[in-house]
Parts: structure tokens; sequence; C-alpha cells
């Protein structure tokens, strides 16, 4: 009876179509009445009244019944759905396809790490729930004080943030879980995330096992997996020939030594990539590389052994997505081709089918706001690419958040999905389940894209009489405006720190030498004071005897 009654609720939208089906029923009985009351020969007129209220009639049933059907399938998969989190209007075509696309959708592994491996997560997971990310594990042997000397498991932060970013819904409090920080008591510096995999590992015994159990105790989209599961050090080789086995001071000690990185290694060398991690890039429909930090995310990765094999053998489409900003220390005035002929180096050819860049329109106050901590562009320069075989794809996929340049996830993973769409086009499988959803779920996030961009535009037109007074520059460019002041704003601030400091490094100056002119006029006094009792011990009066000898002495010569 419960379920009878939720039909007659206003959220169930199903008394509509219970009233259409009613008037359906009166309209057909009406003339079926009409029709078996008259006494008399029916006439054509008669006859077309009694033949339209049974179309009528006929014709509210069916679309009543066609409707409620339909309503009473989509109320079936907002229940079972976990996706779905709103009571707006909901399209049973689009669930159902999600359903499918989200189970059966293209196999991706995605290589990298840090904010930008993040990103590509957010966007995958829109179109797909069969996504392997792969991490590094990599500060092993790292100092990361008293406070964190029993709980080392800030290494894993990378495959944290990818739990994070694979949460079945954007407004997930996943993240600000595994990020929060306590702030009293013993715990105080330490993460949840740190207490987490403590506690993790010690119930399954190693750290990959723990990360492995973490994807289902949290229920993520995909899997985040560790590289490997034996320790590893990032070390890395400078052209001056310094080694360097801590990766936090790669970036600082290149600065110190005025020099450039010539290339990174690990420390075992005979690290074995995790079984699954292997079995994830044979089975993969497409393999994203990068973005992240070249030497310290990217390369480790593709160095521990049997990685650069199975990507070089796997038949997925091999898409490598190229940084946006430098790196201060590691990249610094690299190009697009820079990074591409670098993993070449380290790996080989073979790892790269495309690359993926950015056309560098990044608005000029965030660029000048990088330049003040030693990033910059990378440069869109493609000559000397030593893989004559890769092609190129140049996308306007740079925008701001959080106040910092980000890759668009949407754009990386619609390039992704879109080759896998040509390929399976290419060997004429147009037919197929997986191109058919796959290529409708474009179209229709291009049509959303557009309705979106439409509303955005709609919502940033305000009325005449606001504009009042306004010049139509400040009107188009008031965001614009805006972010310089911000920019110009922090800029001021961090000048002022940096004077604050040469002011306090001048007065500590001017105090030392007070301190030492103050410890010579000391010396001085002291100087004088000795000096002084030597002259005392000199003009001391002499005593009574020698008087009297002297006196006798010059008596005797007057004589």
């Amino acid at each position: 009876m419960n379920g009878i009654f939720h039909w007659f609720k206003d959220s169930s939208k199903m008394k509509r179509w219970i009233m259409l089906i009613l008037v359906g029923i009166v309209f057909a009985s009406f003339g079926m009445a009409n029709m078996i009351v008259s006494s008399n020969a029916i006439t054509f007129l008669q006859a077309a009244k009694i033949i339209v209220y049974f179309v009528i009639g006929f014709t509210c049933v069916v679309i009543g019944l066609v409707f409620i059907n339909k309503r009473t399938m989509e109320l079936f998969i907002e229940a079972t759905d976990d996706r779905i989190d709103s009571d707006e209007k909901v399209n049973v075509n689009t669930l159902i396809f999600n359903k499918k696309v989200y189970n059966k959708g293209p196999k991706v592994v995605v290589i990298g790490g840090g904010s930008g491996l993040n990103t590509i997560l957010e966007g995958l997971k829109k179109y797909t729930s069969n996504i392997t990310a792969v991490v590094t594990v990599s500060d092993y042997g790292e100092n990361f004080g008293q406070n964190n000397e029993t709980m080392l498991y800030r290494q894993l932060e990378d495959i944290k943030n990818g739990i994070a970013s694979l949460a079945l819904s954007d407004d997930s409090k996943l993240n600000e879980l595994l990020n929060y920080r306590f702030s009293e008591g013993e715990l105080k510096g330490i993460t949840f995330s740190d207490l987490y995999f403590a506690a993790m590992n010690d119930i399954t015994g190693t750290t990959a096992k723990a990360v492995k159990e973490s994807n289902d105790i949290f229920k993520i989209y995909g899997k985040v997996l560790p590289v490997t599961k034996d320790k590893m050090k990032i070390c890395a080789e400078l052209d001056n020939g310094y080694l360097i086995e801590e990766k936090s001071k790669i970036a600082e000690t290149v600065y110190d030594k005025l020099t450039k990185v010539n290339r990174v290694y690990l420390n075992p060398t005979n690290c074995k990539a995790l079984p699954e991690v292997i079995e994830a890039i044979k089975q993969a429909d497409g393999i994203i590389i990068g973005p992240g930090s070249l030497y310290t995310n990217v390369i480790p990765n593709l160095l521990v052994n049997g990685v650069s094999r199975a990507i070089k053998e796997s038949k997925a489409i091999k898409l490598y997505v190229c940084n946006i900003m430098t790196e201060p220390g590691l990249t610094d005035n690299y190009s697009v081709a820079d990074h591409v002929n670098t993993i070449i180096d380290h790996c080989g050819e073979g790892l790269i089918d495309y690359c993926l860049y950015d056309t560098g329109e990044v608005i000029p106050e965030f660029i000048k706001k990088y330049n003040l901590d030693g990033a910059e562009l990378v440069e869109q320069d493609l000559s000397d690419i030593k893989d004559k075989k890769i092609k190129f794809i140049k996308e306007d996929m740079s925008i701001i958040k959080d106040d910092f340049v980000r890759h668009n996830s949407m754009i990386i993973a619609d390039t992704l999905i879109k080759m896998l769409c040509d390929d399976l086009k290419f060997k004429d499988k147009q037919n197929e389940p997986e191109y058919i959803m796959m290529n409708s779920k474009l179209q229709a996030d291009k049509q959303i894209n557009k309705e979106r961009k439409r509303n955005l535009k709609n919502n940033k037109k305000e009325p005449k009489t606001k504009n009042r007074g306004k010049s139509k520059f400040a009107s188009k460019y008031s965001d614009r405006i805006e972010s310089i002041k911000t920019a110009d704003e922090k800029a001021a601030k961090r000048k002022k720190a940096v004077m604050k400091k040469k002011e306090n490094k001048i007065n500590l100056n001017q105090d030392k030498e007070k301190i030492k002119g103050l410890q010579e006029l000391n010396e001085e006094l002291l100087n004088v004071y000795e000096q002084s009792e030597k002259d005392k011990k000199v003009i001391r009066p002499k005593d009574y005897d020698e008087i009297r000898r002297e006196k006798i002495r010059k008596f005797n010569k007057k004589r």
C-alpha cells in the first residue's frame, strides 16, 4: 500500500498521467454510450463524433500508459542510482545511458601525479568508471621532521588526492576528510590520511594492499594504485655531475649550483611494477601520461621496471598532456619539444602517440604572478622532436582555478574520448554499443556546454540602468581589471615583505656596528685605565728613608 500511495506524492509526478488515463477512459466510454443508446440509424455526423471521442479517449489512455511506465522507470533508477542527489527533472534515457557508459565505458590508465593527475581524473569520471590512476610512492628516505618520524605516510599524498578526485560526487566531503590536519594535542600536524593509512598498513600488511583495499572502502570511480610496492627514492644527476638523493631538494640544489637536471633515476634501480598496474596497461583502451611534475611525477613512474615496456606493447591510444607552466629549478625555459624529448631520452620512443598542449593564451596577470615565483609559460616550440611519429594537438585548455593556472579537465577527457570514437569509426565499428554511447555522450556534453556558456553570458549581462556611469571598457573588462588589482595587491604585499626583510637586515647590521663600536670604546677605556694604573705606580710618593737619603746627598754636594 505504501508503494501505491507513493505514486500520489508531488515528487513522484504520477498523478498527471493517472488523470490523463481517466480522461481517456471517460471519452471512450462517452463515445461507446452514444453508440449504444442511439435508437435511430446513426448519421454520418453522429458517427464522426463517436469516432472523435474514441480517438481522443484511446490516445489519452495510450499516452498516459506510456508516460506512467516511463516515470516508473525513472523512479526506479532514481532509487537505485547513487549519482543522483537532487529532485530535479531526470531524463531516463540519460540515466540508462550513464549507467551503461560508467560500467562499460572505455578502460583508461592515467600515469602522473600532483594536481595535474587530480584534474584528469575529475574529467574522466564523467565518462567511465573503468579508470586506473598510477602514482609514485617516492618519499622513502625523506626527512619529515620530528613529528612525523613514526608517521611516514605523507609519501601517499598523490594516492590520497587521487582517491578524493574519484569520489562519486563532486561535492563529496572525502577530500576535506582526508586532508584534515589536527591542530591540537599529540596529533598536531598529522592529517587524517596519515592515521588512516597507518591503520590500513597494519591491517593489510603492506602499503600496496592498503591502497587497493581503500578503493573499495571509499567507493570511488575506478581505482588508484601505487606504481610499485617496493621502497624507492627519486634521485637526480645534475649537469655538473652533482648527485641528489632527496626528491624535495632537487629544485633547490639546481638553483644553488646554477645548473640544470641532466637525468633522474630510481634507487634501487630494480623496483618492480605492481602486477595490477601492468595488467591495467595491457587491457587499456587509452593511456594518459601527465600532466604533472616532469622529473618527480611523470618520468619516475615510467622508470619502474615493466611500465615503459607494457605501454610500448599496448595497443591503446597513448596521449601525453604537456604542462602549461614551467617548474622553477626543474624545467626552466622548457618548450613542448623539451618535455617530449626528455621523456624519450629517459624511456625511449613508442610511449607517446599524441601530445596535447595548450595555446598559451593565459591571462597576463596570472603569468605575472607565476613569473614572480620563477615560473613561466611552456614555449609552443615543436622543432627537433626526436620521435617523428608523434602527432600534436593544440587546444585552449588553461583555466583559472583558486588563483592557479590549471588544465581544463573536460577538454582533456573529451579529446581522449573523441580519439577512441575515431578509432572505432576507422575500424568500421560505428554500430558498436561502445561507440554509440561515447559519441552520444560527447554530443550531449557539447550541447550542455553551449547552454552553460549561453547562461553565463546572460547572467553577466546587467540591466542598462545599472551600467550608468560605467564606461564600455569598464563594463567589458571588469573581471580582468579586478584580477589586475588583485595581482598588483599581492605583488605589492610581496614587495613590502621583501623591503621589510631588507630593513630588518639593515637594522641588524647597524646594531652590529653599534655593538662593535661599543666594544672598541670599551677596549679603549680599559687600555686608558690600565695605563693610568701604570702611571700611578710611577708617580707614587717615595717612602721616608729614601727622601732622607736624597736630602743628605744634596747637602753634601753643596758643601
